[in-house]
């Protein structure tokens, strides 16, 4: 850091050119770790020596009396900015910083320059290289500079209320006019009035959505930490609302949602989630989704301070309590109840009088606002299952499965996407983790028989949204291990699905029916022969013929574990799987190799059962092992 100015001249004089090197060799971080006081020291401080510099020179004169007056300009202007800089809290320092920085190299070279023009014999005047083209480019340096920290001492004077947020372009900012915008913008949210911060947030968010450039630079120039504070700002939801605008465009990237992390946000976030206003509620609701997805750090944080539980609650909003998809699970509804009630009691920011204003003002909302916070909750609660254990478990546990089985039944649209997707993560890490499984789809469990009921129901419904299918059917083939051989009603429906007009429901269906029939499922004999029963070997068949290496890849996979588990099956003789083994081609197996074992092991127990085909195995040796 640089040393402070001493009280002597002597000392001072002595003590610059030390300064100048230390100056040179500081960092960008360091510089921002000292105090800003420090920082506008420096350059007062060469402004004062080449003021001393400028009454001791010998030749040019003219051109340093111009130099000395432009150095007191900057000068007032550095000591002003020092003064706004100690009176003011929320003062933001990093454009001034900057400008100081750029300033103070400006200096140097102006104090180089005058200080060669000390002495005037003539031998100095032939040795020394100065000219009056080295003053006129200085001059434009030193007004360059002087425009620069009038532009921030503008935005300073217009964030105490001066005149709104500045938008001109100050010369340090003539190649990228941006920087010097998010300047403002931020000054403003640090220092402005409560119109000109959601008016500042919402530029931000403006220019976060145009490119990941934009979206870094505010992050870079300390964009994220006024942005919270105003989000948590609950007298006004139009500023929470721009606020958390602007933080989800940022939160594109994982780094950038670690940035949000680091300043404490996700703490913030939960609470603006529980006590705000609907339409502030679907916001934020937007930005813990984005985070969500974004970042691993984010689910995991989110779940810490239990923003599941608020997630849900939201998304129980005007559930029907008789309906009959819920009217075997009293204990469930009323935990719901009870979160809903715990929520309320948990709001220390607001008076007995301002929840009920809050109750009130829910009921009295619009449909449509509703509807949309119930989609984006949902949404959040995908993102936060998605690839988690942890958090799949947390939403079961909240009862949320309950309420996700029964906006998939009652809802269409983005709300009903949304739950089903939300079910399928769950279903995803209930598939890899037995203790979930075990725990959360139990047969005898209503919130399990909820959600299969509603999967099977979207399985059989005749959609144009293969997006759906694809998830629900999916959400059932993660819950194969969970079934028992008798719940045949299972495999009928994705049987069907096999024949489905759309090549990835068709091909989602063999996946799902193959985890029904591998060696890991424990009944995958019974499943095997419920799936040959309900006339699965035809359609899967046709799907071995389409022009589609997925659709071939898991179609020869299912076919090869009913022939493993069902081989004395005729179903299989006269649908003519040996002769579909036999057309493989070599190329397609040596470019999946899990296949070469596993159609050895197929027509090994086709051959037992059906003699006339005894001799495939030895007529393809490539299939031997």
């Amino acid at each position: 850091m640089a040393a402070k100015p001493t009280s002597t001249a002597t000392t001072t004089i002595q003590a610059i050119p030390q300064k100048l090197q230390t100056q040179k060799k500081q960092t960008t971080i360091e510089q921002q770790e000292q105090r800003i006081e420090d920082v506008l020291s420096f350059p007062i401080l060469l402004s004062d020596q080449i003021n001393e510099s400028v009454k001791e020179a010998k030749i040019f004169k003219l051109e340093c009396s111009l130099v000395g007056k432009q150095v007191d300009r900057l000068r007032q202007m550095l000591r002003s900015a020092a003064r706004l800089s100690t009176s003011d809290a929320a003062f933001y320092s990093r454009p001034l910083r900057r400008i100081a920085a750029d300033v103070s190299k400006n200096l140097e070279k102006t104090l180089t320059l005058v200080r060669k023009c000390r002495r005037g014999s003539f031998f100095r005047r032939v040795v020394t290289i100065v000219s009056a083209a080295d003053f006129r480019k200085l001059l434009n340096l030193l007004e360059s500079s002087a425009a620069d920290m009038k532009w921030v001492l503008s935005i300073f004077e217009s964030g105490a209320g001066a005149g709104g947020i500045v938008l001109s372009l100050p010369p340090i900012a003539a190649n990228d006019p941006i920087i010097s915008w998010v300047w403002s913008f931020i000054a403003a949210l640090h220092m402005g009035q409560l119109q000109d911060k959601i008016e500042a947030a919402t530029e931000l968010s403006s220019l976060a959505k145009d490119n990941d450039r934009n979206k870094q630079i505010i992050v870079d120039e300390g964009g994220v930490l006024p942005l919270l504070k105003l989000l948590k700002d609950s007298s006004s939801s139009q500023a929470q609302i721009a606020a958390a605008s602007a933080l989800q465009n940022l939160a594109n990237d994982i780094e950038r949602v670690g940035s949000i992390i680091d300043q404490s946000g996700v703490p913030i976030i939960v609470q603006v989630l529980s006590d705000s206003p609907m339409k502030a509620q679907i916001t934020v609701a937007n930005l813990v989704a984005t985070m969500a997805e974004h970042s691993p750090l984010a689910q995991e944080d989110f779940a810490r301070v239990n923003a599941i539980r608020p997630l849900v609650t939201l998304l129980s909003i005007d559930l029907s309590m008789d309906d009959s998809t819920l009217k075997h699970s009293k204990q469930s509804i009323h935990t719901l109840v009870l979160i809903n009630k715990e929520m309320e009691n948990k709001t220390s920011s607001y008076s007995k009088r301002a929840v009920t204003s809050q109750r009130k003002e829910r009921e009295n909302e619009n449909p449509q606002v509703k509807l949309s916070l119930k989609s984006t909750c949902a949404r959040a609660l995908w993102m936060l299952a998605k690839g988690s254990v942890a958090n799949s478990k947390r939403i079961a546990e909240t009862k949320g499965l309950l309420c996700l089985a029964k906006l998939v039944e009652t809802e269409e649209g983005e709300l009903q996407k949304n739950s089903l997707m939300t079910i399928m993560e769950i279903t995803t890490a209930a598939e890899s983790n037995a203790d979930l499984r075990r725990a959360t789809f139990k047969t005898n469990s209503p919130a399990a028989k909820a959600v299969v009921d509603q999967l099977l129901r979207v399985v059989a419904k005749d959609s144009d949204e293969p997006t759906l299918h694809v998830a629900a059917i999916r959400a059932i083939g993660s819950l194969a291990r969970a079934f028992p051989a008798r719940e045949t009603k299972i495999i009928g429906p994705l049987v069907e699905q096999l024949s489905h007009r759309n090549q990835e429901v068709a091909i989602e269906a063999a996946i799902s029916l193959s985890k029904f029939v591998c060696p890991e499922n424990f009944l995958c004999v019974e499943h095997s022969k419920t799936i040959i029963e309900f006339g699965g070997v035809p359609p899967l068949m046709r799907l071995l013929r389409w022009n589609n290496e997925r659709a071939q890849l898991n179609g020869l996979i299912l076919v090869c574990y009913l022939a493993v588990h069902a081989g004395k099956s005729e179903d299989l003789e006269r649908a003519g799987v040996l002769n579909a083994f036999e057309g493989v081609d070599r190329a397609f197996i040596a470019q999946h190799p899990e296949l070469k074992e596993l159609i050895h092991q197929a027509i090994y127990h086709l051959s037992v059962f059906h003699q006339s085909h005894s001799g495939m195995l030895a007529q393809r040796p490539f299939l031997a092992p």
